[in-house]
């Protein structure tokens, strides 16, 4: 049975002034063009990035819709998909797979099944941390040689709350201009390549982008997009794992001009490699430096992850963006998200942004 998401009471609202001072995040639906829902309805919500990050996102979201839709990023080059991305020259099925397993129910079925598509081979051999759930999918590829089909089939196998998209049919490789990469040349810029080295880097980067640099989009993940009524970018590593979606032609252009509301969800902590450093407002303007033309609606952060709350709403109004601060950490003391008290955070701001009744 699927756990009652618990109420958050303690949420805390900072809106930026829209035009002629109205609240930015405070604007109808009509006026986005959306069509008003029935009483009752569930929203249509897409999340939008990869790993861990993705992961958390999914496993709030599944508690408070049953049309979910993961858009997930292909520029892996490590580990398990990596090896399977050299070998046979598929996709990373790695982040995908987490995916799925995110999106497994909370019953036996459903935690069985995640467990076992999270399995690792240790062997002396060639399957040596070899992920089954990798395995799975790729073996579907092939025989069905068509990628959504194939994590579809996977999806119901799972009993997965939602769908799993690739968010591009082609393997990806990332690139970033890293400053500092070499620390005996600390203000030289040099190219670094491949997502898990770029996730990974000494130095700090300063862009990112992907090879092919006008990759096609999955059709599926555009329309999806298109017809949401809630877009969700982030958390996750910011340069590997969510800019990279920003970096797709077809889907930057769905996520600019689609009639859903956005919000991006922050990390809880900088991330050693990447994002050393960075504050919660810079993260925002790097995004904003790789997507000039993309707005939010919603900036969604922890309140314990934010020590200048006046220098993030300034940067979330840039985006026309309100900011909302939630618990949302697990209470062990790492930078992890709680899927309950995520779930929480994110049901709170779909009924308070622009909602003319319940979802359910």
């Amino acid at each position: 049975m699927t756990r009652r998401t618990p109420r958050l009471s303690r949420l805390r609202r900072v809106v930026p002034e829209g035009r002629g001072g109205r609240p930015a995040a405070a604007r109808p639906e009509q006026a986005r063009g959306a069509k008003p829902r029935r009483r009752g309805a569930q929203p249509k919500v897409v999340a939008l990035g990869g790993g861990m990050g993705l992961s958390a996102s999914l496993a709030a979201l599944r508690r408070i819709t049953g049309d979910l839709t993961a858009v997930v990023t292909v520029a892996d080059d490590g580990g398990s998909s990596g090896r399977l991305r050299d070998e046979l020259g598929v996709l990373p099925p790695g982040d995908l797979r987490k995916a799925l397993a995110a999106l497994c129910g909370d019953d036996d079925w459903g935690q069985t099944w995640a467990r076992v598509i999270q399995h690792r081979f240790q062997s002396q051999g060639d399957l040596h941390e070899h992920a089954v759930g990798n395995l799975l999918i790729v073996a579907l590829w092939e025989q069905l040689g068509d990628h959504v089909q194939a994590l579809d089939l996977v999806g119901k196998l799972l009993g997965a709350h939602g769908r799993v998209l690739p968010m591009s049919a082609v393997p990806l490789e990332l690139q970033a201009l890293v400053k500092g990469h070499d620390p005996d040349r600390p203000e030289d810029v040099d190219t670094v390549r491949g997502q898990a080295t770029v996730a990974l880097t000494p130095g700090e980067v300063q862009s990112v982008h992907l090879v092919p640099n006008d990759p096609p989009a999955v059709p599926e993940a555009v329309e999806a997009v298109l017809d949401a009524d809630w877009v969700v970018l982030g958390p996750g590593s910011w340069f590997s794992s969510v800019i990279p979606h920003l970096l797709v032609p077809d889907l930057l252009d769905a996520l600019v001009k689609t009639k859903a509301r956005r919000v991006l969800s922050l990390n809880l902590a900088p991330q050693p490699g990447e994002t050393e450093g960075f504050s919660p407002q810079r993260h925002l303007e790097v995004l904003g430096r790789h997507a000039p033309k993309l707005a939010l609606d919603v900036v969604l952060a922890d309140e314990a992850a934010v020590p200048d709350r006046d220098s993030l709403t300034d940067a979330a109004k840039r985006f026309g963006a309100a900011v909302e601060l939630a618990p949302v950490a697990r209470t062990d003391g790492t930078p992890r998200h709680d899927p309950e008290l995520l779930a929480a955070a994110y049901d709170r701001i779909f009924r308070m942004h622009g909602r003319i009744g319940p979802w359910r």
